[in-house]
């Protein structure tokens, strides 16, 4: 009876991975993941704050810049917390019901954020290509379907993979391969039939990000098709500088993503310090560097930033 408990208790317990070979350094790690974090977060509560209070962004494309910062919040913050109970030496130990959890709201939101791109693309195109009609195609009643459709259609069919795990016995190595959880990584410790994960996870990310990125290039052949036809030259760079901010976020999104999976796939055997490289590039770099693209490359966002933080500075001066 001891035996079976002391069994169920190790096959429910996981350990998570910091970085191999620099245990000792840890801490010192940790500062520029903090100051990482920091940014992200700061830099994506201050987007929507300035979305919500300034009336002059109450548009389709801030409503979808906005949805963008929400979840790319919700894709990185799952994992701050088992990342630094790694790192500063607090505890490897995760349950398995708590990593099923964190899997789910990160392959979730990684999902939800590819469909708002998609999203974004289609609200450039109505802008550029059908411009009189903007504000009546994309109402705010759209936008807010748009934003639930995005994520129930990732949660729903995420679904099936985080419940087969459950019944998953594990009775190998328990030690995961980053400070937090990834399906993929989960499913090569199991010790049972994986390939109904394997396929449908496949063909989840084939259908999923591969319709989002399909309708974002068709989205963009459109685009470039309207912006030819404009007949002045400075028309047409004020119409495609539009959309750079936006490329520059579906380019951060997918090419670590991609990354991420050829590793994960083709690169098995290769040094686990790449695997966790690419791991930590794909859950921050978005957070990060989409406030920053955002807000040097959007002229209302990058006045909303400045008044946030002079208006302080203001108001003690002339007290």
């Amino acid at each position: 009876m001891a035996t079976s408990n002391s069994s169920s208790i190790l096959s429910s317990t996981f350990y998570l991975t910091g970085i191999p070979g620099y245990e000792e350094f840890h801490h010192w790690i940790s500062i520029p993941f903090c100051f990482l974090y920091l940014i992200g977060i700061t830099g994506n509560c201050m987007i929507l704050h300035i979305v919500r209070t300034d009336p002059r962004l109450h548009e389709p494309m801030y409503y979808f810049l906005a949805m963008l910062s929400l979840t790319d919040m919700a894709m990185s913050l799952p994992t701050m917390i088992s990342l630094f109970r790694v790192l500063w030496s607090i505890s490897r130990e995760i349950q398995f019901n708590i990593c099923v959890v964190q899997m789910f709201l990160i392959h979730t939101f990684s999902f939800t954020e590819s469909s708002v791109l998609l999203a974004m693309a289609l609200d450039r195109y109505v802008a550029i290509c059908h411009p009189l009609r903007y504000a009546t195609i994309l109402t705010p009643k759209l936008i807010a379907k748009i934003g639930i459709a995005a994520l129930l259609r990732s949660s729903i069919l995420i679904i099936p993979l985080m419940a087969r795990l459950a019944f998953f016995p594990f009775c190998h190595s328990h030690v995961l391969s980053h400070s937090y959880c990834l399906h993929q990584d989960m499913i090569r410790l199991a010790c049972a039939d994986i390939r109904f994960n394997v396929i449908y996870g496949l063909v989840l990310i084939t259908l999923l990000w591969g319709m989002d990125s399909l309708g974002i290039f068709v989205s963009y052949i459109f685009i470039l098709l309207s912006v030819l036809k404009i007949a002045s030259r400075e028309g047409r760079l004020k119409a495609l500088n539009t959309c750079a901010s936006h490329i520059c976020a579906v380019l951060i999104l997918y090419v670590p993503m991609i990354g991420l999976s050829i590793v994960h796939r083709f690169a098995k055997h290769s040094s686990p310090l790449i695997h966790i490289f690419m791991a930590h590039i794909y859950l921050m770099v978005p957070p990060v560097l989409n406030p920053i693209i955002y807000s040097v490359k959007t002229k209302q966002i990058r006045q909303g930033i400045l008044h946030l933080i002079c208006s302080p500075k203001i108001s003690s001066i002339t007290m």
